[in-house]
């Protein structure tokens, strides 16, 4: 499988700003056969860990949450920006290049003790899935795992993930 997704993920050069070489994971979605294979191959992973609920992150950890939590028969928790949940939320600022951003899930998504998985497409830099381990965190869930399709291993996310299991089914 390794072989056949780094065949389907594009390099996109200078995006979104120049120098920096985007790795596009949206050729693997197109293709059906491969997307339904790498969700297939997630949900096996976890299939024997008895996962309460999948935590995804705004946007494309979306397209990988809804159908890995579909397979597992867990609930499914989205993580997004400000102002886009419409009840009491946990709130996470962490760090970016050139400033802050934030996260947020609503503070009754997950129950404490809840085994949680947490997924994402891309592992860059760390910053958004530390912050989304402290929501979960904030949320009183223990996490299982978290998941990424690629990894970007010369930019040591894993880093910032310390105390933490990850999975990535490519690196670069």
């Amino acid at each position: 499988m390794e072989k056949e997704l780094k065949k389907a993920v594009l390099d996109v050069p200078d995006f979104p700003k120049k120098g920096v070489i985007f790795k596009d994971f949206t050729p693997v979605l197109k293709d059906k056969k491969l997307f339904a294979r790498l969700v297939d191959t997630l949900a096996k992973r976890y299939k024997s860990k008895k996962i309460d609920a999948v935590v995804c992150m705004e946007a494309r950890g979306f397209l990988l949450g809804a159908p890995l939590a579909y397979k597992l028969k867990a609930a499914l928790i989205p993580v997004r920006k400000p102002g886009k949940l419409p009840r009491k939320v946990y709130s996470q600022t962490y760090a970016l290049e050139y400033g802050t951003d934030s996260l947020e899930i609503h503070a009754d998504a997950i129950s404490k003790g809840d085994n949680v998985i947490i997924i994402d497409d891309v592992l860059a830099t760390g910053g958004t899935a530390q912050a989304v381990v402290k929501l979960v965190e904030k949320c009183g869930a223990k996490i299982n795992e978290i998941a990424f399709v690629i990894e970007l291993d010369f930019l040591k996310g894993r880093e910032k993930l310390k105390g933490s299991k990850v999975f990535s089914v490519i690196h670069y």
